[in-house]
């Protein structure tokens, strides 16, 4: 069990320090899902159900909607997919 721990830890601390340093916002959304996903595991270790609930739902659901729909307003996404097509 304490082997699991370290290894949620450093994947916590490796998706914070490869979301901050991204230079692409699609990928720093995705990276911050799965940070919040793990978030919600180790809220579930610590025994802590309801902040997990919330960390799940909250952090990396409708954040993420969000972020992703902010991503889709300013046509970032768009203009990606665009330029891969050779447009």
């Amino acid at each position: 069990m304490e082997i699991l721990n370290v290894i949620l830890l450093l994947f916590i601390v490796a998706c914070a320090l490869a979301v901050a340093v991204t230079k692409n916002t699609l990928s720093a959304v995705i990276i911050f899902m799965a940070q919040g996903l793990v978030l919600s595991v180790v809220w579930i270790l610590l025994r802590s159900p309801d902040l997990a609930i919330t960390e799940a739902a909250v952090g990396a659901g409708v954040s993420s909607i969000l972020l992703f729909a902010a991503l889709k307003k300013i046509h970032a996404i768009d203009a990606k997919e665009e330029k891969e097509d050779g447009r």
